[in-house]
């Protein structure tokens, strides 16, 4: 089988509805070889992880159809990408509240990093992890990753090629003091 992020428009769901969405879309294809990993809800899409055979994907997509209509899928492979290419993905991602996939693509940054590089872009991987956790309404976990990255990000340099780094600390700041998780884009 191979493993695909499901996009459906959002009626009208909440973080809170995360794990009620994933029993549903596990009821709804039930009868199909596929499985429904999780459920993350963004403003405006419904991320479902999952995995299907790749000629049964159309009929998942139609199953799954009472809980939104498709915005997109994406196939989730290993990918070897260039670092400048990993950090603009990685930035679309999470200003698309597509925060999964920007912890992918700035791991496969992270991996052709070193140093204090290594460590800034793990900051920026723990802040979009924290998000996804929110999400899935794990607040908690959410806010338990922002002390992480806040280590992680330190003292580096206020810009991150076009990442303004005190920005993100600023936002991290007024969170932990808020005990609440805020998206905002970077």
């Amino acid at each position: 089988m191979a493993r695909y992020m499901l996009h459906l428009k959002n009626k009208e769901f909440t973080p809170t509805d995360s794990r009620n969405l994933v029993y549903k879309a596990r009821d709804l294809c039930s009868e199909m070889n596929a499985s429904v990993r999780v459920a993350r809800v963004a403003s405006n899409f419904v991320e479902f992880d999952v995995e299907v055979e790749k000629n049964e994907l159309d009929s998942l997509v139609e199953k799954l159809s009472p809980l939104g209509d498709l915005d997109n899928a994406r196939h989730i492979a290993e990918e070897d990408i260039e670092k400048e290419k990993g950090i603009e993905d990685g930035i679309f991602y999470f200003n698309h509240e597509r925060f999964w996939e920007c912890h992918e693509a700035f791991e496969g940054v992270w991996k052709q990093c070193y140093g204090r590089e290594k460590e800034l872009v793990q900051g920026i991987i723990l802040l979009a992890v924290a998000f996804a956790h929110c999400q899935k309404n794990d607040y908690q976990i959410g806010l338990g990753m922002l002390d992480r990255a806040m280590e992680k990000l330190g003292t580096s340099p206020a810009m991150y090629h076009n990442i303004d780094i005190d920005r993100i600390r600023k936002k991290i700041i007024e969170m932990q003091k808020s005990k609440t998780l805020t998206i905002f884009e970077i």
